[in-house]
């Protein structure tokens, strides 16, 4: 991505600027606004998953991943998220458990990527629907991700230097990587600042700690896609690919908060 044309990163520019308000908009509403959203999102992940690794057939087995994230996350908006969890994991059995004529293990990546997507999609309505501070983690989250994404591609394309992971995403960049990380402490000192906790604070080494795993779930991404030997998980965003594509870091984030959430029982901007 580091080596996009100008023409690219206009369009990278234009669709980012149409869907950010989107969604940003919906996690401030909350509620169904803020549910259907996400639903949409994980219609468009799982038909991209599903198509990924059936080989661009899609076909029964694609439809399987697709309705197992698709229940889950509608179970998550209704505000059921255990239900969703356990409809999560009779769809995925059933997808390790049908005969599939693909070759290479391709129903076990079909099982992974529907816990992947479909746990993160309940663990985002989960978080969102914490009582007081479910907007305010939802935003830190985007934030985080966004800033992190953009620096590093910024800061990659710019700077360039040595690569970061050259096997799996032949054009990321250690500069890159370094952007990104000081980009998700930014967001974390000035999410502290704004929910008035000290400076130095969970929330920033949260933050960095984070910005790494962002960038861990986008090389993950990468990994898929060059065993499947795609590109782009689809065209859905023109300049970015697919929704996958977009928010591949985002899906790891969350479900780190959510886990972390779940230990402490509050979320990490509670904690102080």
């Amino acid at each position: 991505m580091d080596g996009a044309k100008p023409d690219a990163l206009s369009l990278r520019i234009a669709s980012a600027a149409v869907l950010a308000p989107v969604a940003v908009g919906a996690a401030w509403l909350g509620g169904w606004y803020f549910g259907a959203i996400v639903v949409l999102a994980a219609v468009a992940m799982g038909w991209e998953w599903g198509r990924l690794t059936a080989g661009g057939a899609f076909g029964r087995d694609g439809a399987v991943v697709l309705l197992t994230i698709v229940a889950a996350a509608t179970a998550g908006a209704a505000g059921a998220p255990k239900a969703g969890l356990a409809l999560l994991a009779i769809g995925v059995f059933a997808v390790l458990a049908m005969p599939s004529r693909r070759r290479g293990g391709a129903s076990a990546w079909a099982a992974m990527g529907a816990v992947w997507i479909g746990a993160s999609c309940v663990a985002l309505l989960w978080l969102a629907a914490e009582p007081g501070i479910g907007r305010q983690t939802v935003l830190w989250i985007f934030g985080l991700v966004w800033a992190t994404d953009s620096a590093a591609y910024l800061v990659g394309r710019f700077v360039g230097g040595p690569r970061l992971a050259p096997i799996w995403s032949p054009k990321k960049t250690w500069s890159g990587a370094l952007g990104g990380l000081v980009a998700g402490g930014a967001v974390g000192i000035a999410t502290a600042k704004l929910m008035g906790m000290p400076g130095i604070s969970p929330t920033l080494w949260l933050s960095l700690g984070l910005s790494v795993l962002e960038q861990m779930g986008d090389l993950a991404e990468s990994a898929a896609k060059r065993r499947f030997g795609v590109k782009d998980m689809s065209g859905l965003i023109p300049g970015h690919g697919g929704i996958l594509d977009r928010v591949d870091g985002m899906l790891a984030v969350v479900t780190a908060v959510a886990l972390l959430a779940l230990i402490r029982g509050a979320s990490p901007l509670a904690w102080g």
